[in-house]
């Protein structure tokens, strides 16, 4: 396959998977936000997605202040924000495009069908007046243009690219959506409360709360009922979104995808790209909980970041365009 052809398809997942993920993580503070609390707080909760997203200097350059309002613009919105979800879904569409004879009909509808959609419910003002409804579209699309694209397209590399970019994705985006409540509150978190004082009724009742919302947003909340049966409590859904391979989202589960879809692609089995992709893997699967919160979990995630970033970069090397990566 062609480069420039296996480019378009690892980039046109990514940016639907990116999409979905970013509507997940706005829809967590959106939720968490409306829980009654400080307003610094709240305006902490919102700095932390921006952080974790590395787009609080383009914000600040923008924006004089940090409030709901004017985050989920700028991050949905902003054509100029390339992490927006209107960015994200437009450079779908266009790398759909440029491989549009590769594609079934079905996945190039779908596509451009998303494309033109959001577009008519931001101008009629449907965001503003339903953010989680339009959230939930969001992640609908994206559910939608995955299901279409295992359902039509011929099991060949070009499957395999695309599957490739949306796990790759998706381990990038769980990391961050674990991380953003610890990058908010510059929390380390080694699996005790770390607010100083033994926690308030108050304090763990949010915390029930902010989890609650985040194991929702990866659809995980019955999931998480089902394998514990127990209380929510942090470092479990830490376990639960990291080390589990047997749930869709997780870091491990995601890791799994990556390095059985590059295996089919990768003609070299000493590849230095599929080696890497194979540690962080192993890492993953014989990775203990405990061990990880002993290390401080945000320390964890912010390597897990920077090495699938690395990931990234071999991959674009090895096997897309050059300035892809």
């Amino acid at each position: 396959m062609l480069s420039r052809t296996a480019d378009h398809l690892f980039w046109m997942s990514r940016y639907m998977e990116r999409a979905e993920n970013t509507a997940r993580m706005l829809n967590v503070s959106y939720e968490t936000s409306l829980l009654p609390q400080s307003a610094a707080a709240v305006e902490a909760g919102w700095e932390g997605i921006l952080s974790i997203s590395e787009l609080l200097p383009a914000y600040l350059s923008l924006y004089k202040s940090i409030n709901p309002r004017d985050v989920m613009d700028f991050m949905v919105k902003d054509a100029d924000n390339p992490s927006s979800i209107i960015s994200c879904l437009r450079a779908a569409r266009e790398n759909a495009r440029a491989v549009r004879g590769t594609l079934t009909t079905e996945v190039w509808e779908t596509q451009n069908q998303t494309w033109l959609e959001v577009n008519r419910m931001l101008k009629s003002g449907e965001f503003e007046r339903d953010p989680a409804e339009f959230f939930d579209w969001v992640k609908f699309r994206s559910h939608l243009s995955r299901g279409v694209t295992v359902g039509t397209m011929l099991m060949d590399e070009s499957l395999y690219f695309m599957r490739m970019g949306t796990f790759l994705e998706r381990a990038d985006n769980t990391a961050r959506l674990v991380d953003v409540k610890f990058h908010a509150m510059q929390n380390h978190f080694f699996g005790a409360p770390q607010y100083g004082a033994p926690e308030t009724e108050t304090a763990q009742e949010f915390d029930f709360y902010h989890w609650s919302a985040i194991l929702r947003s990866v659809s995980g909340f019955e999931v998480y009922r089902k394998v514990y049966r127990d209380v929510i409590r942090p470092e479990r859904v830490a376990e639960l979104l990291i080390l589990r391979a047997d749930m869709p989202r997780p870091l491990h589960a995601s890791l799994n995808e990556v390095v059985s879809n590059l295996a089919l692609v990768s003609h070299d089995r000493d590849s230095d790209t599929l080696r890497h992709a194979g540690r962080l893997r192993a890492e993953l699967a014989f990775g203990r909980i405990d061990e990880i919160l002993a290390t401080g979990l945000h320390a964890y995630l912010t390597q897990f970041l920077e090495r699938v970033n690395v990931l990234g970069g071999r991959i674009s090397r090895e096997f897309l365009m050059p300035q892809a990566a």
